[in-house]
């Protein structure tokens, strides 16, 4: 009897030694301690001795007992040391590695372009102001010298407010439109009476266009300067500074006669081409400058709206789509200005 329980003893030896986690260890422990397991089924023979054998038997089946439980009990505490070493490579940090950031995001690019020009302007002491994108017809078109007739206020080429229950479109001031371009802003900072102007309106207009070059929602920029004495030199000074600022040193423009209803005299402002320098015959703008916006110098009855003497005082206006100025600046990166507005994050990341 002594002999078969040195065989369990060894048997067991064995069985720790293939054991590599706590899983097969417990599988060793019940397979060799437990209710059915080996030890209890060699205690189970022990009625079929004489007393007097029961008596070694038994001292060697707990001697048996007490060493398996004690191999058992070595196996243990040698995994646990195994896995807290697992554990400690696992969660060692190295502090002095250089951290992983995360993926960060950027303004897009008509927002890039905002800031870039709403920057230009501040160092030459121009403020921010806010129009309403929603106004009355006497700010959009009526203040601004522009007849009932004019073709902007067509319903065709306008987004009018239609009116509806406990909701009014039209009042004292006329109808309620979507404005088509920030100029609304220039009657409503004449009327605060505070002299001089040097303002730049940021902010979305809305036409009803849609094609390569347009969109129904756009961005536009309007600048005012207002005070005595001012002259068309004045006008070229500040876009030439624009234009050598937001566009690059060798940029230049030029102003051609054109006609809007509220400046007198009026200009279309070009730009030189960057792709070509200005040389002209390349495929972007076929004579070396390229359409920019308008400006002029502020026509009397505007300034008579705004509750100015036109004898007393003068000033210029300009403004054109912000999009338009930033597709001039990265030049064949943007064919279609809708593009801008597509979410497309391959097109949005190349800003």
């Amino acid at each position: 009897m002594q002999e078969t329980f040195t065989q369990l003893i060894e048997q067991c030896k064995d069985a720790l030694k293939a054991v590599r986690d706590r899983a097969a260890l417990e599988a060793v422990e019940i397979k060799f301690l437990g209710r059915k397991g080996e030890l209890a089924s060699l205690m189970k023979q022990l009625a079929t001795l004489s007393d007097e054998e029961k008596k070694i038997a038994g001292k060697v089946a707990n001697e048996t007992k007490e060493k398996i439980e004690q191999m058992i009990a070595k196996a243990k505490e040698k995994i646990a040391r195994e896995e807290e070493k697992t554990r400690a490579d696992r969660e060692w940090v190295d502090v002095t590695a250089p951290g992983v950031f995360p993926n960060e995001g950027h303004l897009h690019p008509i927002s890039q372009a905002i800031q870039e020009i709403t920057d230009v302007f501040a160092q030459i002491g121009f403020v921010s102001v806010r129009a309403p994108e929603i106004d009355w017809d006497w700010y959009v078109f009526e203040s601004l010298n522009m007849p009932p007739d004019h073709p902007a206020r067509d319903d065709w080429e306008t987004f009018f407010i239609a009116e509806t229950k406990g909701q009014k479109a039209r009042g004292e001031k006329g109808r309620l439109v979507l404005t088509p371009h920030t100029s609304n802003a220039q009657v409503r900072e004449m009327e605060k009476g505070k002299l001089p102007i040097r303002m730049i309106n940021i902010n979305r207009t809305y036409r009803r266009q849609s094609d390569p070059s347009h969109t129904p929602m756009f961005h536009q920029f309007e600048g005012l300067v207002i005070d005595e004495g001012i002259t068309i030199a004045h006008l070229k000074g500040v876009l030439d500074y624009f234009a050598k600022s937001f566009f690059g040193p060798d940029r230049q423009i030029r102003l051609r006669p054109h006609h809007f209803r509220f400046t007198e005299p009026s200009f279309e402002v070009d730009i030189s081409c960057g792709a070509c320098g200005g040389k002209g015959a390349c495929r972007i703008c076929k004579a070396g400058w390229l359409e920019l916006g308008g400006a002029g110098m502020v026509h009397p009855n505007v300034l008579k709206a705004g509750g100015l003497d036109p004898e007393k005082v003068s000033g210029f206006a300009f403004g054109w789509g912000v999009e338009r100025t930033l597709v001039m600046k990265e030049g064949t990166k943007i064919d279609d200005i809708r593009i801008l507005y597509k979410n497309d994050l391959r097109f949005i990341k190349q800003f």
